[in-house]
């Protein structure tokens, strides 16, 4: 039997066809419109409760899973729940914790150096302004609009590397640089939208739209997508590339949301905390 074509027979986009500006956007907008059907629940995958704790975990999360992160930052928040406490720290002693989550000299210098920012210069809160959260040491714009975003409702779209691989995949860019990035997305939808948009297009990247090797048989919006056929097509082979949720896996959060049809991921084993 022949290859059978993804989404009950519906067909995919047209890669051949010149497609206008007009076109791209109305495609962009309902990739956007099916993939808030397949993920109701899309949320940030750090887990947090207050805008300190995302902004720590955040900083974190660069060069490594979220998992790891929030299988470390129990540990961290328990020693250091404030900026107060964290500004005052022994640089070796958060280093310790923080380890398993790589390049530990790095980040807690970022740590101790923004949780001295928010003490000294914002009263020991979060400040809820991007010009005010990037003269933080560590935090860049990425870091900036997850902690907008997500903690003060302030709309931003969060260009990471599964965000920037799938908007180029979508061809609603060709930029490579986030800030352009964020720039030409920002220009297709509407500012409300950024930061559904942005937990979106990253749960689907992390999913079934993977770097390499996309599960491009069992993608919802394979019909959508000009660049179907870079990855795995056939159903029952693409089917066993998705990961978390869609592929039956715990997720990254200890403590998901409510609504999160998954399983919660685990602490971190002793093993793995004395490894780093």
């Amino acid at each position: 039997m022949g290859e059978q074509p993804p989404n009950g027979g519906r067909k995919v986009a047209n890669r051949t066809k010149p497609e206008s500006r007009l076109a791209m956007v109305r495609r962009a907008r309902r990739i956007n419109r099916e993939l808030a059907g397949v993920y109701p629940y899309a949320h940030p995958e750090l887990d947090f409760r207050n805008p300190f704790e995302l902004l720590v975990a955040t900083v974190l999360s660069a060069q490594t899973t979220d998992l790891r992160v929030n299988q470390t930052t129990p540990a961290l928040f328990a020693a250091y729940p404030t900026p107060e406490d964290l500004a005052a720290a022994v640089p070796e002693e958060v280093e310790e914790i923080i380890r398993p989550t790589g390049f530990f000299r790095a980040k807690t210098t970022s740590l101790i150096g923004l949780s001295i920012g928010l003490r000294d210069r914002f009263g020991g809160e979060v400040p809820s302004r991007l010009e005010d959260l990037v003269s933080l040491p560590g935090v860049g714009r990425k870091t900036a609009f997850v902690v907008l975003g997500n903690a003060f409702g302030v709309p931003g779209i969060t260009v990471d590397t599964h965000f920037g691989r799938l908007v180029r995949r979508w061809k609603w860019t060709e930029q490579e640089d986030p800030e352009k990035v964020e720039a030409e997305i920002a220009k297709i939808f509407p500012k409300s939208e950024w930061t559904m948009l942005s937990h979106r297009v990253i749960f689907h990247g992390r999913r079934i739209c993977h770097a390499r090797k996309p599960a491009c048989g069992a993608c919802p919006i394979a019909h959508l997508c000009p660049s179907y056929g870079e990855g795995e097509t056939d159903p029952e082979k693409a089917a066993k590339l998705l990961k978390y949720e869609k592929g039956g896996q715990p997720g990254q959060r200890l403590d998901p949301p409510p609504d999160y049809p998954g399983r919660p991921a685990q602490p971190l084993a002793p093993a793995a905390r004395e490894a780093g």
